[in-house]
């Protein structure tokens, strides 16, 4: 997601020639005559290139075949379609295939009208040689790769600015001017694709001095979740900056996901931490997410809120709080599931709080321990590694982290 912008990127023509050159090229033949699909056979075994040749008499054939096709040689005449309406039917149902219309030598403007039509190439009927068959095969499949190869670098290149959209409004800026205080925070997308999902974070100071930390997690993967997840934030920051109160505020985050949300199953997991104006005290108010982790310099702890059902599954809209003594020097972990939910080194269980909580005092060495450096850059990529390297390879869900801190 931050690896450069996608629209840099080029596939090199080399690459492209390379792979059409040593692949095998397997040809759909579609053509009811028997005499001309024997010279266009004869022709390929004449190139002995290495392509294998299977042949369809009627439209209706080559529609079951196409699917195993590299490049399709039509004939444009067939007892069953005529003129374009079999290329446009095969471009329908395999646009990817590189379909070369066969015409007659009276037809050849019908060969210009194919190739507007989506075709690669045209080729006339008994003014074919072998080298020429090879040839245009071989170019028709590379050039049909290579408007593939760009569609798909255009698809990146818009889903990489959606992603970046979305990313600003799940993951902002905290807005913060206590000197006392720091934040810190990582995202990781899950999944072989990683694509953004429905995570996200914020932290607000409001006039009275009450900083208000949020994580959340819609509860799915892609970008409806993401969508949502930034609805939800945004509603949060806007109701904070207002001065209603905690409760009152997850109260309209729930409306928000009731009214935003696209599958009625959707909801999503929140934890809230309000930390009051001296530092030394905060509320706690978990919704079905995990309890985020406070260290001091005595120790690594778990807190635990009174239980309450996330946004979207809380019909009595109850949002019971924890207060919480946190002492001079602290730094507060909130964290979504997907840190917790990777299995450990092949095995049926997963991490949990109790490992989680194990790797953070692996990380801060023997106590006491210094509660500033969880936020450090270097820690929480670490940690991340470490629950990867556990789990035997990328975690299937986004992670998010949120490190709020006081000196």
């Amino acid at each position: 997601m931050r690896k450069g912008d996608p629209g840099t990127e080029r596939i090199p023509v080399e690459w492209v020639l390379m792979k059409a050159d040593t692949e095998q090229i397997r040809i759909l033949l579609v053509e009811d005559d028997d005499g001309d699909a024997f010279l266009i056979e004869e022709l390929l075994r004449e190139a002995r290139a290495g392509i294998t040749v299977r042949r369809a008499r009627l439209l209706a054939e080559a529609g079951k075949l196409i699917d195993e096709a590299t490049c399709v040689l039509l004939d444009l005449d067939l007892p069953d379609s005529r003129g374009l309406h079999g290329l446009r039917r095969l471009l329908l149902q395999e646009p990817d295939t590189a379909i070369v219309v066969l015409t007659g030598l009276a037809d050849e403007h019908l060969g210009e009208e194919a190739v507007r039509a989506g075709a690669q190439d045209y080729l006339i009927k008994g003014d074919v040689t072998g080298k020429l068959l090879h040839r245009v095969i071989r170019y028709a499949v590379e050039r049909r790769r290579w408007h593939e190869a760009q569609r798909q670098l255009h698809v990146a290149r818009v889903s990489a600015r959606e992603n970046a959209r979305l990313e600003r409004g799940l993951l902002p800026s905290a807005v913060l001017d206590d000197p006392r205080l720091s934040v810190a925070a990582r995202y990781r997308a899950g999944g072989k694709q990683r694509l953004l999902g429905g995570d996200f974070y914020d932290v607000v100071q409001t006039p009275d001095g009450w900083v208000h930390a949020l994580i959340g997690d819609v509860c799915g993967h892609g970008p409806s979740e993401a969508a949502l997840g930034v609805c939800l934030r945004v509603a949060w920051r806007a109701l904070v900056l207002a001065g209603e109160r905690p409760a009152d505020v997850l109260s309209a985050v729930q409306l928000v996901l009731r009214h935003e949300q696209q599958e009625e199953a959707m909801f999503a997991t929140v934890c809230m931490m309000s930390v009051a104006p001296g530092r030394r005290t905060a509320t706690l108010r978990l919704a079905g997410h995990p309890a985020p982790l406070l260290v001091t310099p005595h120790g690594i702890g778990e807190l635990a809120a009174p239980p309450c059902p996330p946004p979207g599954l809380n019909d009595a809209g109850n949002w019971p709080a924890l207060d919480v003594k946190l002492g001079d020097r602290w730094s507060l972990l909130l964290y979504t599931d997907g840190l917790v939910e990777g299995r450990i080194s092949g095995s049926p269980y997963r991490l949990g709080s109790e490992g989680l909580m194990g790797l953070m005092r692996d990380a801060l060495g023997t106590a006491p321990f210094d509660p500033g450096r969880v936020g450090d850059e270097a820690l929480l990529n670490g940690l991340i590694d470490q629950v990867r390297h556990l789990n035997g390879g990328d975690l299937n869900d986004d992670v998010a982290l949120l490190v709020l801190g006081c000196s």
